[in-house]
């Protein structure tokens, strides 16, 4: 299990501002840095030896990442240009759910 967790603890040093900061891009005189949100999560066990030495144990991780944009740098000018699509993504179930909650809420009030 020490192995997994030293193996796990390697690969996720190499995953810095790079993974949220892409490398810049020069296109028609912008510079262009894409931003994107990024999260990891890892988690391993084992049991205790039972009475033939056996050892049972496992481990797992992912990761995600979203696109939320990126700055445009243009004559000097910094901006955010947002990724509409995917704020519109990350709104959906959030108005969904909140849609459901006001109208419980509303008959609960009544």
């Amino acid at each position: 299990m020490t192995n997994l967790v030293a193996q796990l603890a390697e690969n996720v040093k190499n995953a810095g501002v790079g993974t949220v900061y892409g490398d810049p891009l020069d296109i028609d005189g912008s510079t262009i840095v894409p931003v994107a949100f990024a999260w990891y999560g890892f988690g391993g066990g084992s049991d205790l030896p039972d009475s033939d030495g056996n050892v049972a144990g496992g481990g797992g991780g992912g990761g995600a990442t979203w696109p939320i944009g990126a700055y445009v740098a243009t004559d000097g000018e910094v901006r955010f240009q947002p990724n509409v699509i995917a704020l519109l993504v990350a709104a959906t179930p959030v108005i969904w759910i909140s849609g459901k909650v006001l109208v419980k809420l509303i008959k609960t009030i009544k």
